[in-house]
């Protein structure tokens, strides 16, 4: 087995613990040994820490999400519709995961772990803006992705917190996020992204 496979299945052996133990070493030793690896394969794996696995859980679902929309159809759909559906799937795919999501909100919002924070919900934003056939590449290509950026993470704590049935509040919320982005005059990318990092202790 390769490294990225076995960075994999530790990634997905690890996420039930993290209820449990949050997002330490002890979790991640459970996570290995449940995937069939010792603590020293967990530790050479990831040997920047946690740190290192909440920013590998992110690019992971990021990797799926891209895999999953571009089986996708959007010619016919609206750019709101594109985004909307990005940001749906995104979440769909963690779901089973929700409460190591939102442990990940507060691993991130120790100091020494914030700024990755900003690295992640932006990868996950462009991610997302690739996969739904965006190919701009002046100021658009900036100022899209970081109002996709603060609608990502408002709908995310959102989602969070939400026990409707199959999640239709968090869609309503989504929708509503989407249309109030659209509505929004052209701005300087560097003043709506400024606004959108005051939203930003998560994961992705």
């Amino acid at each position: 087995m390769d490294r990225a496979a076995a960075k994999e299945k530790i990634l997905l052996a690890t996420l039930p613990h993290v209820p449990t133990d949050g997002w330490t070493q002890r979790a991640l030793v459970a996570g290995a040994r449940d995937a069939g690896f010792g603590a020293d394969v967990a530790m050479r794996a990831f040997p920047d820490g946690m740190g290192a696995v909440v920013d590998f859980m992110s690019a992971y679902f990021d990797a799926r999400t891209q895999a999953a929309l571009a089986k996708g159809d959007f010619a016919r759909m609206r750019v709101r519709e594109r985004v909307a559906a990005g940001v749906r799937l995104r979440l769909d795919l963690v779901r089973p995961h929700r409460e190591a999501m939102r442990r990940s909100l507060a691993f991130r919002l120790l100091s020494p772990n914030a700024g990755s924070a900003t690295g992640a919900a932006w990868r996950t934003a462009s991610a997302i803006w690739y996969a739904t056939g965006d190919e701009s590449t002046d100021f658009n290509y900036y100022t899209k992705r970081a109002i996709l950026v603060g609608v990502y993470v408002a709908t995310t704590l959102y989602w969070l917190d939400d026990r409707s049935e199959d999640c239709a509040d968090t869609w309503a919320f989504l929708d509503r996020r989407i249309a109030n982005a659209m509505a929004m005059p052209k701005l300087d990318p560097r003043s709506i992204l400024g606004c959108c990092l005051r939203a930003l202790p998560i994961a992705g």
